[in-house]
């Protein structure tokens, strides 16, 4: 049975998750059905190829022998091989739906069960059968986004993948490090200690001066909705091109805009609200001891909520993006995830509670961007259509939002607190009316 050590973030994942906000990513992807049986198709199709996919076998164990692995260890968990992996036990078909997203909120409520590998894939066949969806569910303990994807890749039908380089040994050592390398150590501890002070003063500072609104908290309820709106690639570039800055500049601008549209419109006011997003950054290398483990730090920025001019938010969004850029992922107060690595395996363990509950100290809603292929993906030759990332929800937290591209288009996905955001689609209305706001205001 092969195994190994959970990546420090990983452990974290593991540990933070509660039943009222487990910590699992998704994807809702919308296929076009060659026939009303389709979905039934697709749930066998996806339960053969589950079983050939090694990834799609592993399960979280936790570790409470001393001497298990390294002493260090104790307290940590391993992903391994579940000698028992059935597909059947992950892969479900549900009955026929009117609305994917409804049945996506209410699935993505239920946390994955722990004994098993952490995912799952529902499938839900539309009732006027011309379409399906698939729900594929991945704990984020088992994946980060880009895993994810190459997973749920891998049990879609064949698509064009990079060939791997193989991994250089690792280098074996004893338990004292080589002597030659200590002055290196020594500084880098260093480094570690200034970057951990200077990410600390950042998270201070970041928590001062500007007021929030309620509508991005919320209590413990354990209730989901999700909604997805779907824009067109085209128009966002030609915002870019009029105004400057990078896509994921004026992406992240329309959610500023629709913030503001809907706070003002279920009356909650958007004047002197500046709410702070993480923006994730992937520092994954493809070399590192842990290949499939989370590696991410964050910038960390005010959306301008309270500016009403549409080219005014757009111009904010890119000064900060620019200024985190040049500060560099390792520094500044969307860096804390960074801080995983310095935690005994046992800290997170016994941690793992206190820790859920200061991400609302931390952020006030995830924006966050996941990869996916520019080909075309098909399940038993029926294309998808849409596909709609959907980001876990930290405790105290009323909404997150994921986008991707594919195929030309922008596939927004919002997650949210059902009780505390009973109007998201009111939300996801607003970002197709930015949208339209920021290409009249370029003039394009």
């Amino acid at each position: 049975m092969t195994s190994d050590l959970l990546a420090p973030l990983d452990l974290a994942f593991w540990n933070i998750e509660s039943a009222e906000h487990p910590m699992h990513l998704g994807a809702l992807g919308v296929f076009s059905a060659h026939s009303p049986t389709a979905g039934a198709h697709a749930a066998d199709l996806l339960a053969s190829r589950a079983a050939a996919v090694p990834g799609l076998r592993m399960r979280i164990r936790d570790v409470w022998r001393p001497f298990s692995f390294r002493p260090s260890a104790f307290g940590g968990a391993t992903r391994e091989t579940d000698p028992d992996f059935d597909p059947l036990h992950h892969v479900r078909l549900h009955a026929p739906t009117a609305d994917f997203h409804v049945d996506a909120g209410r699935l993505m409520e239920r946390p994955l069960e722990r004994g098993r590998p952490p995912w799952e894939a529902h499938v839900l066949p539309g009732e006027d059968g011309t379409s399906f969806a698939v729900l594929f569910k991945f704990h984020h303990a088992l994946a980060d986004g880009l895993r994810a994807l190459t997973l749920a890749a891998a049990v879609l039908d064949p698509m064009d993948m990079p060939a791997r380089r193989p991994r250089p040994e690792e280098p074996k050592g004893g338990l004292l490090p080589d002597v030659r390398k200590l002055p290196g150590l020594v500084r880098g501890a260093v480094s570690d200690v200034g970057r951990a002070l200077d990410i600390g003063a950042s998270l201070a500072v970041s928590s001062l001066g500007v007021r929030s609104s309620p509508a991005f908290a919320a209590e413990a309820t354990g209730t989901r909705r999700t909604a997805g709106v779907v824009l067109d690639l085209d128009d966002i570039h030609r915002v870019r091109k009029s105004e400057g800055g990078t896509v994921n500049d004026v992406l992240i601008a329309v959610v500023a805009g629709a913030l503001r549209r809907w706070l003002d419109e279920r009356g909650d006011g958007s004047e002197g609200v500046r709410p702070r997003a993480l923006i994730p950054v992937s520092k994954r290398r493809p070399r590192t001891a842990h290949p499939q483990g989370n590696r991410l730090s964050g910038y960390l920025i005010r959306l301008p909520v309270d500016d009403p001019d549409p080219l005014g938010r757009l111009g904010t969004v890119r000064t900060a993006m620019d200024r985190n850029k040049d500060a560099g992922p390792n520094r500044g107060a969307g860096a804390v995830a960074l801080l995983a690595d310095h935690v005994p395996t046992l800290a997170h363990r016994l941690g793992g509670p206190l820790v859920s509950q200061a991400a609302r100290l931390w952020f006030d809603i995830l924006v966050t961007s996941v990869p996916l292929p520019s080909l075309g993906l098909k399940l038993g030759g029926n294309p998808v259509t849409e596909v709609f990332p959907l980001a876990p929800l930290a405790r105290g937290q009323a909404l997150a939002v994921a986008v991707s591209t594919y195929r030309g288009q922008v596939h927004y996905g919002l997650v949210a607190d059902a009780r505390a955001v009973p109007d998201l689609d009111r939300l996801a209305a607003a970002l197709t009316a930015e949208l339209e706001a920021l290409i009249t205001a370029c003039g394009s």
